[in-house]
């Protein structure tokens, strides 16, 4: 049964697509030799691999976690005939880190990040029948300047970090398209005015320049919206007003339908299907508003990491079971950390009305060096490219946790890029510390001793400011670490925590009870993000075990987490 199925992006829906999951051959190049030995030519290749999972993984296959410098892939791709005069696109959803593409030999593309997606278009080098298809991938985390996340930077898992991924870890497939086709689509929702601004770029293999570009809005199947402009230059810009008004609000993942026809007088013709949610995301003084209420965030870290998959889900519906369960927890999103989800968890994180923070595995490169902003900026950018038009996301948030020796420059820079690529949401430099410029003011706050953490956050105290360097400036204030209480009661050896370790299940209650309650009561807080979902390996301070399965009664968690917080009592 061919691997993860579904179509990969339901936010750019073209129904032409080949998917390339399956078995794939497969080589390791300890040595990075692998082009002196010709690999490009299909040489030399031992090994069966299932795509689009890390060698590193169970379902691989393969299942080797040591570190991994280099590896390639190696398939035979034949185009239907029903293609022949389509452009063909060769998509790959994430290969960490630096990949070159070749087609019968010749390279095609490279692409460096282990993250985001890229694209080659590869119908000048395609022959007719069978066509080569190979794939390099150098690795190195240990570099510091590759974002790495966390993937151990030691040979075996610890603490907070976690078995690597080489490779392809998502999924690989074609597109066929006409010759000139609709890409770089950007949806912003325009809440107050009940419209949505659909832009993007007709990308043209001939030159032919008349052409229309036509929009058509529908929700549940009743069309409320229509528009239609010429295209001769390629980029379009088309406000659409709605005749119905629905927002997307949390817990109701309430999505519009838009449909994208292109024509032109070459006889080229593209359709391509996406959605959007009609919602507002904004500041106002030290509260975070949706559609123009105040919210309360009460989120938990997720850190997208699956026992027998590592980075990618066995299966599709695991990804919206991870949200589902978090919502039975009275979660009402997350923190996607440390990772650059795949975009079907926000596919259903938009579905199912789910806040989600969009942070980069920023772990593993070192901030006060110049090469740094080579990797991290074009690849941060990626990131905002592939997903700003999710309505899940409330909140970009590039760094994690950066140190007292950061280039202040690259962060206030990345602040800057984010708000520049998209002005919808706001912007948090670096969660937890040390801030330099951020639109959200976050904290990460382990404190296990309940009275010591209610002192820290009593009402009447300014927000809590952890580092000397920094400042507040009445921004909303997130504490978007706390917790971490450590507990397994089937396996205590070799487990990690933040803390003591409590001794029974009724002192982990009291404690997160507690703790937790500590920051619903406070007016000065208008957010917090627990950590953590699930058990990562051998970090076990998860509210459900590495299988998902819970490990205290979700009514009870629910209860606490639900609780009415102090700002949302002040509104009403």
């Amino acid at each position: 049964m061919l691997p993860r199925p579904e179509h990969p992006r339901p936010d750019l829906y073209r129904k032409d697509w080949l998917n390339l999951n399956g078995y794939w051959d497969f080589r390791f190049d300890f040595g990075k030799s692998g082009i002196e030995e010709d690999a490009p030519k299909g040489l030399g290749f031992d090994r069966k691999i299932t795509v689009p999972f890390a060698p590193e993984s169970e379902l691989s296959g393969i299942a080797y976690t040591g570190f991994i410098p280099s590896v390639w892939y190696k398939r035979m791709i034949d185009i239907p005939k029903k293609y022949q005069d389509h452009r063909v696109i060769l998509h790959f959803g994430a290969v960490d880190y630096y990949t070159s593409v070749f087609i019968n030999s010749y390279l095609v593309g490279e692409h460096r990040g282990g993250y985001t997606p890229f694209q080659i278009d590869i119908t000048d080098y395609l022959l007719d029948g069978d066509n080569l298809l190979v794939v390099g991938v150098n690795d190195d985390n240990r570099s510091g300047l590759q974002p790495r996340g966390k993937q151990a930077q030691t040979l075996y898992s610890s603490g907070c970090d976690y078995t690597r991924v080489t490779g392809i870890w998502q999924t690989v497939w074609l597109e066929f398209v006409s010759p000139n086709y609709i890409d770089e689509l950007r949806i912003i929702p325009d809440w107050h005015n009940c419209q949505v601004i659909i832009s993007g770029l007709v990308r043209k293999n001939n030159q032919n320049r008349n052409g229309k570009i036509a929009v058509e809005v529908s929700y549940d199947n009743e069309i409320v919206g229509e528009g239609s402009q010429l295209t001769n230059w390629g980029r379009f810009y088309l406000p659409v007003s709605l005749n119905r008004k629905v927002s997307w609000e949390i817990g109701q993942g309430s999505l519009y339908t838009a449909k994208l026809y292109y024509e032109d007088d070459s006889g080229s013709k593209d359709f391509l299907q996406t959605y959007f949610g009609l919602r507002a995301i904004e500041i106002d003084g030290n509260k975070i508003l949706l559609n123009g209420r105040t919210i309360f965030q009460r989120l938990v870290l997720d850190q997208g990491y699956y026992p027998d998959g590592i980075y990618t889900a066995r299966e599709d519906v695991l990804l919206k079971k991870d949200i589902e369960m978090a919502q039975l927890l009275g979660f009402n999103g997350a923190r996607m950390h440390q990772k650059v989800f795949e975009p079907r968890y926000l596919y259903y994180a938009d579905k199912l009305g789910y806040l989600t923070w969009a942070e980069f595995g920023s772990w593993g490169l070192k901030l006060n060096q110049g090469e740094a902003w080579k990797n991290i900026i074009p690849q941060w950018g990626e990131v905002i490219k592939r997903d700003l038009n999710h309505p899940s996301i409330i909140t970009w948030c590039p760094l994690n946790e950066t140190e007292k020796d950061q280039d202040k420059e690259l962060l206030e820079t990345l602040y800057q890029v984010s708000h520049d690529l998209d002005g919808t949401r706001p912007v948090i430099d670096t969660s937890g510390y040390i801030h330099v410029k951020t639109d959200i003011y976050d904290t990460h706050d382990y404190i296990q001793a309940i009275g010591n953490f209610r002192a820290r956050y009593k009402q009447e105290d300014l927000p809590v400011v952890l580092s000397d360097l920094e400042k507040y400036t009445n921004q909303p204030y997130i504490v978007s670490e706390y917790g971490g209480i450590w507990w397994n009661r089937e396996n205590q050896e070799n487990n990690w925590g933040y803390g003591q370790r409590p001794q029974s299940e009724e002192e982990f209650m009291e404690r997160f009870r507690g703790l937790t309650q500590t920051l619903l009561n406070s007016l000065k807080v208008s957010g917090f993000c627990y950590t953590q979902l699930y058990d990562v390996e051998q970090e076990t301070n998860g509210l459900l075990s590495y299988n998902r399965k819970p490990k205290f009664a979700l009514e009870t968690i629910n209860g606490i987490i639900t609780q009415k917080a102090a700002i949302e009592k002040k509104e009403s």
